[in-house]
């Protein structure tokens, strides 16, 4: 109906005035719809996408409360920390939840996929979490020093009995692919080396790599520290700690919504801890 009356007033202006002041008219009217078109167009969900252990840490226990505080609904795609900033990059995503250092991950995407813009990634600092090294519960060994950790990782000690626990050869269980745990671990421990060793199985999601580790006695794993502690798995303490970095990254300047998100969630998690 209202289409059906513009048009008359526009057939009516153009009887009488001519076409120039039609093209002003519509101009102004296009220009109007637009203005009354944008707060729902505002009001349109932004989506993150990346890293489970953000999603875990940071959007799970506080998802309404950013919500309610930056005023935007949120569509949450929880995959992986490459994943995410792939998505970005493509225009799938409004921001890209991480949990690795931004440069370790740019340095792989280059490698896969050269050419993109990875100059316009910014990223936002929200908070911490560490790496848990967990093993099965009939697993005896509970402490180990990183260095021992490292050589593990490395291929260097493959048996648990080096580690003060039973004869058996440790498999070592983790995310691949992007994963931004061992991506962490890989950073701060190994100098950005890959991790070696016979027995080495690389897992899709979080909860399959704790679905491996409630089933192998002989696993050593590297996991998410929340979802470790859901699960009630006993971790090896540490002389040292792997931290987790997890950031909002946007592709360009933030616009005044991604703002507002990623203030919000810095505040939940302050408010929490």
């Amino acid at each position: 109906m209202a289409g059906a009356d513009e048009e008359g007033v526009m057939t009516a202006v153009t009887a009488r005035y001519g076409k120039s002041l039609r093209g002003a008219l519509l101009a102004m009217l296009v220009m109007v719809s637009g203005i009354a078109l944008a707060p729902q167009a505002a009001a349109e969900p932004l989506i993150l996408q990346g890293a489970t252990t953000f999603n875990r840490r940071v959007i799970e226990p506080h998802l309404a409360e950013i919500e309610a505080k930056s005023g935007q609904e949120l569509t949450v795609i929880p995959n992986r920390t490459m994943l995410g900033l792939i998505a970005l990059m493509e225009g799938r995503a409004h921001l890209a939840m991480t949990s690795a250092p931004l440069e370790t991950e740019v340095a792989k995407l280059k490698k896969a996929m050269p050419g993109l813009d990875y100059d316009r990634l910014q990223v936002f600092d929200i908070s911490t979490t560490r790496v848990a090294f967990v093993v099965h519960p009939s697993n005896t060994v509970r402490k180990a020093s990183m260095d021992q950790i490292k050589k593990v990782l490395m291929g260097e000690i493959t048996n648990w009995k080096e580690l003060g626990g039973k004869d058996a050869p440790i498999r070592m269980a983790f995310v691949g692919g992007g994963g931004g745990v061992i991506t962490s671990v890989e950073a701060q421990l190994l100098g950005g080396h890959p991790v070696q060793g016979p027995n080495i199985l690389y897992v899709k999601t979080a909860l399959q790599l704790v679905s491996i580790m409630e089933q192998s006695p002989d696993a050593l794993g590297m996991a998410q520290l929340s979802l470790t502690k859901q699960k009630g798995l006993p971790e090896i303490v540490t002389d040292r700690t792997i931290e987790q970095s997890l950031n909002l990254v946007t592709f360009g300047k933030p616009t005044p919504a991604m703002k507002s998100v990623i203030e919000a969630a810095r505040r939940a998690v302050e408010n929490s801890m």
